[in-house]
């Protein structure tokens, strides 16, 4: 019962959190209007369509991780039972945020849109201290030495591709 509550959780939070930080909250910057590409090469184009599904196909690999394997929910109010460190967990401590900001990032990139670049530097940041005062402190004090190996192994925003 608790892993169908825990999918059903992760769905419902996917919708409401990410979904409003870089679905409509970059459509309302944007008005999905398309500007000049950033110092006028189509390039910036494709590479913000890379960025955009590299940061849907993220999101959705994490929340399914969440509810399968930490059989609860990224929401602080249904927390996972078990430490994720599995996927993309492996190369970077916190690949939700990773994600989003690369999906707004991406359409900044795709609609030429600068508002939309710093709305992204902007959500890293509240990200950011986020983690730092909230995130890190918590799952330390939930996990223990696990959490502490996990932290000592894995980067927390770019990922290395190779382990130690």
């Amino acid at each position: 019962m608790r892993s169908l509550l825990a999918v059903i959780g992760s769905a419902v939070f996917l919708v409401i959190a990410p979904g409003f930080v870089a679905g409509v909250v970059p459509l309302w910057i944007s008005r999905w209007r398309v500007d000049d590409p950033f110092f006028g090469l189509e390039i910036f184009r494709i590479a913000g369509g890379v960025l955009l599904a590299a940061g849907a196909i993220g999101l959705l690999e994490c929340f399914a991780r969440f509810a399968l394997q930490g059989v609860g929910t990224p929401a602080p109010v249904f927390p996972t039972r078990h430490l994720v460190i599995a996927g993309l967990y492996r190369y970077v401590r916190n690949p939700m945020y990773v994600s989003v900001v690369a999906a707004i990032l991406g359409q900044a990139l795709i609609f030429g849109n600068t508002k939309l670049l710093m709305y992204g530097i902007a959500i890293w940041a509240a990200f950011h201290a986020f983690v730092m005062i909230y995130e890190e402190p918590t799952l330390r004090a939930t996990f223990g030495a696990e959490y502490e190996a996990f932290r000592a192994e894995v980067p927390r925003w770019i990922p290395r591709f190779r382990r130690r």
